[in-house]
């Protein structure tokens, strides 16, 4: 054998060896736990605010390939916190098994949220767990329905300026306002979810997504006080996908058009998604008196069912909650256009299950009705509205349009107004 080839070989075989073959083995994430490394006491009583905060900062500081912060399993009790980076590592991950109280005392909460993600890119934040924000002690001190300079509660978790992360397979229960607020962010997938609160808790949206773009909203179950999910201005390329929403106000675009220079909503994707008991189904919303103009287009429903929702389809650009706005300042400014709702199906608890009310300044336009079945859930009729001695329905479901220009393909019922 020629002796260069057969020293070659001697050193390849050598290499093996000591690597183990040709396999690579990637390093392990370096575990910070908050229990056994920073002394947070598993009680649910025993305030554990600075071990948690103490797991974040040694997590944040990792210069390695990857860190992991675990919550074990026990009910940890925490007051607001903050998980600020950007971090040394090249990734975070946040594992949660058990629970995490928040404190009741409104007096602690000087910022929006309970706990918060700042200012991070490839963020994790995963497990089983659940995050318990102990709203009903605090659900009768929200007057905002009354009080327009009210003092708004926490939200859960806060969001902002993350960017290529990953949200799965978390429980969020009682938020004393917002489950999740989502700001400023870009490239996030959320899957998995479980967002509860009872249907009369104040303010409880599941998801709340502003000045954002390319988030992915997926195999969630939603039932809350307010909207399951609301898409605010500013937001691009947001799709929902196999969301069960109930109970809760359904999944709104807006409210849109109460502040200056909003950004414009597009790129909007709401499909394979079932709601029940809801007070709407998927909703646009506008403020009357706009201060500004901005847009809301290409925007799709696709793919729902509704059982027994109260408004299954709204377009509602006269939106005034609790009177809280100048109705003497004109109407929207929002322009709606390039909207489909196709293949809708299920029962209406209401007359009026298709209602598209648009600005008398910027109708909307280029508004589809496609393959829409929507049944008047009548008492004592659960699947057929009554009928006269013509064989003429005479307490079926209803369409209702304003300032609206559009078509309607395939079959429509109630019959389209478009």
């Amino acid at each position: 054998m020629n002796t260069v080839l057969a020293v070659s070989l001697l050193l390849l075989s050598a290499f093996l060896s000591f690597t183990g073959g040709l396999s690579y083995h990637r390093p392990a994430n370096k575990i910070f736990n908050v229990m056994t490394d920073y002394g947070a006491v598993p009680d649910g009583v025993t305030d554990s605010t600075e071990a948690f905060r103490g797991a974040w900062e040694g997590v944040c500081a990792w210069e390695g390939p990857g860190a992991r912060l675990v919550i074990p399993m026990g009910k940890f009790l925490v007051g607001p916190l903050e998980f600020k980076g950007p971090c040394k590592g090249k990734k975070v991950e946040v594992k949660v098994r058990g629970d995490v109280l928040a404190q009741t005392d409104l007096n602690l909460y000087t910022a929006r949220d309970w706990i918060s993600f700042k200012y991070l890119n490839g963020l994790v934040l995963y497990g089983k767990g659940k995050f318990d924000g102990r709203g009903a002690s605090a659900w009768a001190q929200n007057d905002c329905d009354r009080n327009k300079n009210c003092k708004h509660l926490p939200w859960s978790l806060g969001f902002s300026f993350v960017t290529n992360s990953t949200i799965r397979g978390i429980t969020s229960v009682d938020s004393k306002s917002v489950h999740m607020q989502i700001f400023a962010c870009n490239n996030l997938h959320l899957h998995s979810l479980k967002l509860i609160a009872p249907a009369d808790s104040p303010n409880t949206d599941g998801i709340h997504v502003g000045v954002s773009r390319n988030i992915h909203i997926a195999r969630s179950f939603i039932g809350t006080g307010d909207d399951c999910i609301s898409i605010g201005p500013d937001t691009a390329n947001l799709s929902v996908s196999k969301v069960f929403c109930g109970p809760g106000h359904g999944i709104s675009i807006g409210s849109l058009g109460r502040d200056k220079e909003e950004g414009d909503v597009t790129g909007i994707s709401v499909k394979n998604c079932t709601f029940a008991d809801t007070t709407n189904g998927v909703r646009i919303k506008t403020w009357e008196a706009s201060p500004t103009p901005s847009s809301a287009y290409n925007l799709k429903f696709e793919d729902l069912v509704m059982r027994n929702v109260d408004n299954p389809i709204v377009i509602d650009q006269k939106y005034c909650p609790h009177n809280h706005c100048n109705t003497k300042g004109g109407p929207s400014l929002v322009k709606i256009s390039d909207v489909k709702f196709r293949n809708i199906r299920g029962e209406t608890r209401t007359k009026t299950a298709i209602n598209l009310v648009c600005s008398d300044s910027v109708p909307c336009e280029d508004i589809e009705l496609s393959d829409i079945k929507l049944k008047y859930n009548v008492p004592g009729d659960y699947y057929n509205a009554a009928v006269d001695s013509y064989n003429t329905v005479v307490d079926s479901a209803v369409a209702s349009c304003t300032n609206v220009k559009g078509r309607s393909k395939g079959t429509v019922i109630p019959p389209s107004c478009v």
